[in-house]
């Protein structure tokens, strides 16, 4: 009886270790909405889940919600608990919704990727081993991120600023890419208004700005897709493909939007080529 209950503390000590969540602000004060403007960035956040037995890599997490809500469980605080289980920091980031205001998604996704990086030796991460993933609208702002980056501000006071917020590698999870063709209208709607502005879906159609310089994409996507069709990842993919990254597209059977809500084979089958892909661009050992 005394070793059996040595060993269930030693699991429910495993499993609070595995599953510790350490909340924090994503902006000091007032957060920008681009073009000049700030407002209240109460609504931004992270949720930081360390893993157990890390190996340095990190990656942010965007759930979808078309842009007007947050799945943070099946697409956040769950994708954290399997990236935990190999060693992989994941940090679920809440995002402010557009309302209007088409970069305040992107910003606090940026602003996610440089806090890991000015917390990486407290968390015992590898700051060039920082990463995004995105579902759905998620999966779209994961792009934009990949896509729309620099290297920090130098001579900034904030020492979050300072850093980069180029990802090292993103993973888009039945993504929308595109906002002219083949596009989501909810997730375009609730991200540009019904009447965009000139130039903004240009700007947030990301397979138009992959370059040589774009980080590395792994993307997965249900051929029977009916809310976001497949053909968002695929253009992508032929971006990454024609600048020479190292990209790959698993395209599933089946599944549709959602994959079978987060279980079965097809996904598992991108959980498991996506591992597979990490070691591949030598994130993971």
């Amino acid at each position: 009886m005394r070793l059996l209950a040595t060993l269930l503390l030693l699991g429910l000590a495993r499993l609070n270790a595995e599953t510790a969540a350490i909340p924090l602000p994503l902006w000091n004060g007032d957060a920008p909405e681009g073009e000049g403007k700030f407002s209240d960035s109460s609504k931004a956040k992270l949720t930081v889940h360390l893993a157990e037995q890390p190996n340095g890599a990190a990656v942010v997490i965007c759930p979808g919600g078309g842009y007007g809500g947050l799945v943070t469980k099946g697409e956040g605080h769950g994708i954290a608990t399997w990236l935990n289980a190999h060693g992989i920091a994941g940090i679920v980031l809440e995002y402010r919704l557009p309302a209007g205001r088409p970069y305040v998604p992107l910003l606090d996704a940026q602003r996610a990727i440089r806090t890991v990086r000015a917390h990486a030796t407290k968390w015992k991460l590898d700051p060039k081993k920082v990463g995004i993933i995105g579902f759905s609208a998620g999966g779209h702002l994961a792009s934009t991120a990949t896509v729309h980056f620099d290297l920090g501000e130098g001579k900034n006071t904030d020492p979050i600023a300072r850093e980069s917020s180029r990802p090292d590698f993103s993973m888009l999870i039945y993504p929308v890419i595109s906002m002219e063709e083949g596009v989501h209208r909810g997730s375009k709607k609730n991200l540009m208004g019904e009447t965009p502005a000139a130039g903004l879906p240009d700007y947030f159609s990301s397979q138009k700005h992959v370059t040589a310089a774009t980080p590395p994409a792994f993307l997965a996507h249900a051929i029977d897709d009916k809310v976001v069709p497949i053909e968002n990842s695929r253009m992508f993919y032929e971006a990454q493909k024609k600048a020479g990254l190292p990209t790959r597209l698993v395209e599933l059977p089946n599944g549709g939007h959602g994959l079978n809500g987060y279980k079965g084979p097809s996904w598992d089958k991108w959980q498991a080529e996506s591992l597979l892909w990490l070691k591949e661009i030598k994130v993971l050992p």
